[in-house]
C-alpha cells in the first residue's frame, strides 16, 4: 500500500453494456460505454472496468476470457481526450518502455461508415444521427421507412427535440411525409415561442421516463431554464442518473 487510508471507500462502477461474443469458438467479453460529453479521465474508467472484469473472472475460478472496451461517442464536437494511457502523461522517451499501456476502441457516430451495417433500421438510426448533426433534411428524407422510436432516440442524442414535434403516429415513419411536415414548421418563424414550450415539455417527458418520476422542484427548474441550458441537458441525457445530475447542468 502506498500512503495511508483512514476511511477506505468501496467504489463500484458498471459498464453501460457488457456482452460475450464468439467467433469460430473463441470468445471475448465486449464492454461498451456511451458518451455524449467529453471525459478527460475516460482512459482510467476503462482501465478500472477492464481490470475489474479480469479480477472477477479469476475469482470465479472459471476460464478467463480477453476483454475489449469500446467507447461509443455521440457528441457534436470532436473528441479531444486521450484514447491511450501513455497519451495522458508527459512521459520521457527513455521511460516509455517501462510504463504499461492501456487503451480503448473509440467510435464516433458521426464518422461511422454506414455502408458496412447490414441491419437496415440500425443503418437508418446511425444515418439519422449523422444527418441531424448536419442539419440535412434531404438526407433524412432518404430513410424511407424508419422505426419511430429510433428516430426519437436519434433526436434525443443530437439535441434535436424540435424534430419530434408533429411526428407522425405509428411504429414506422414515412420520412418523406414526416420530414416535410417538420421542415415546414421550422420555416414558420412565428412558432418559435411555441417550439420552446414544446422542447421543455418533451424534455420533461424524457426525464420522467429516465428517472421514473420528476419532483415539482425539478419541473419548475426546467420551466425556468434557458434554451441553451436545455440543449446542454439534452446532450447529456444518457449520462443522467438522478435529479441532482439534472440540477447541476441547468443551475
Amino acid at each position: 500500500m502506498i500512503g495511508n487510508v483512514d476511511d477506505p471507500t468501496e467504489i463500484k462502477r458498471y459498464r453501460d453494456v457488457v456482452r460475450k461474443a464468439g467467433i469460430h469458438g473463441d470468445y471475448v467479453i465486449i464492454g461498451i460505454e456511451h458518451q455524449s460529453t467529453f471525459d478527460k479521465n475516460m482512459i482510467f474508467r476503462i482501465l478500472n472496468y477492464d481490470a475489474t472484469t479480469y479480477i472477477n473472472q479469476v475469482e470465479s475460478k472459471k476460464k478467463v476470457y480477453p476483454v475489449g472496451s469500446f467507447v461509443f461517442y455521440t457528441g457534436d464536437k470532436k473528441w479531444n481526450t486521450p484514447l491511450e494511457l501513455n497519451d495522458y502523461f508527459d512521459i520521457p522517451e527513455e521511460l516509455k518502455a517501462y510504463i504499461n499501456e492501456w487503451k480503448f476502441i473509440f467510435v464516433d457516430v458521426k464518422e461511422i461508415d454506414t455502408s458496412k451495417i447490414k441491419d437496415e433500421q440500425t443503418r437508418y438510426f446511425i444515418e439519422a444521427i449523422q444527418e441531424m448533426y448536419k442539419g440535412n433534411f434531404e438526407g433524412l428524407h432518404r430513410r424511407i421507412k424508419m422505426n419511430r422510436d429510433n428516430f426519437i432516440y436519434a433526436a434525443i442524442i443530437t439535441g434535436s427535440l424540435d424534430l419530434i414535434r408533429d411526428l407522425p403516429e405509428g411504429d414506422e415513419i414515412d420520412m418523406c411525409e414526416g420530414m416535410e411536415r417538420m421542415a415546414e414548421g421550422f420555416r414558420n418563424e412565428g412558432r418559435k415561442e411555441g417550439e420552446r414550450r414544446e422542447k421543455k415539455t418533451a424534455l420533461l417527458s424524457l426525464l420522467k421516463v429516465k428517472l421514473g418520476n420528476v419532483s415539482n422542484q425539478l419541473e419548475q427548474a426546467i420551466q425556468n431554464s434557458s434554451i441553451e441550458k436545455l440543449n446542454t441537458l439534452t446532450l447529456s441525457i444518457f449520462d443522467i442518473t438522478n435529479e441532482d445530475d439534472v440540477l447541476k447542468i441547468i443551475n
